[in-house]
């Protein structure tokens, strides 16, 4: 193995683990927060709903789900740079897409209505910013490249549409929406599913370019020791 090589993936271990230690510190003091009542999206009552129920709701955040397949695949690499496989490759371009999607639709969307103080404005840096932005450096410095394929892309599309259709039905059931744009109750069902097609057309859009980059940019030292 050359020694630029070596070097290579002696910084890409550290840095896809700080990927994962950041998204999962803010994760777990998310939960933390969220179990005892803190860091809570109130009902239009003010009203606080029950310890599972909340947990329930957190989890049911996209940006959560993001973070958390940021954590498996950032564990992964940091284990195996060389890390490849059917599967992996569809949690890695969906959590790459993912994170990326939750840091544009969180700056422009979500945080200007959003007043958090303390502990919580300290997590959500690091869930909305610090771990995407780590996440997306650290693909276009380390890759590893020549991971993106048609069977790839096909499959990653099924995480996204079975969030919002889960999203959709979680609401309709329990009158509760993760998140304003798809709140049927407020906008209604055109407007909620018009805005889930934009949230799409994003996600393609952000996915196309990392499929252009996964071509595009240099092979990484992981990929040439694998002949790809």
């Amino acid at each position: 193995m050359p020694a630029t090589s070596s070097r290579l993936d002696r910084i890409a271990r550290p840095w896809h683990l700080l990927t994962a230690l950041v998204s999962a510190l803010s994760l777990i003091v998310q939960v933390v927060l969220v179990i005892r009542g803190v860091n809570v999206l109130a009902d239009e009552s003010g009203q606080i709903a029950p310890v599972g129920i909340r947990i329930l709701r957190f989890f049911s955040y996209f940006t959560v789900q993001s973070n958390i397949l940021v954590i498996i695949t950032c564990l992964a690499l940091a284990a195996a740079p060389q890390r490849d496989g059917k599967v992996w490759r569809v949690l890695r371009i969906d959590a790459l897409v993912g994170i990326t999607v939750t840091l544009i639709v969180y700056h422009f969307a979500l945080r200007p209505i959003l007043d958090l103080h303390g502990i919580s404005a300290v997590t959500d840096i690091g869930f909305h910013y610090v771990t995407p932005l780590l996440a997306i450096i650290g693909w276009m410095l380390f890759g590893p490249r020549h991971r993106i394929d048609r069977d790839t892309v096909a499959w990653s599309l099924l995480w996204p549409a079975l969030y919002f259709a889960y999203s959709l039905i979680h609401g309709a059931i329990s009158d509760w929406y993760p998140y304003p744009f798809v709140d049927v109750g407020v906008i209604g069902y055109l407007v909620a599913l018009r805005n889930v097609v934009l949230v799409c057309i994003l996600l393609a859009a952000i996915g196309a370019l990392y499929v252009y980059g996964d071509r595009k940019l240099p092979v990484t030292s992981v990929s040439r020791r694998r002949g790809r």
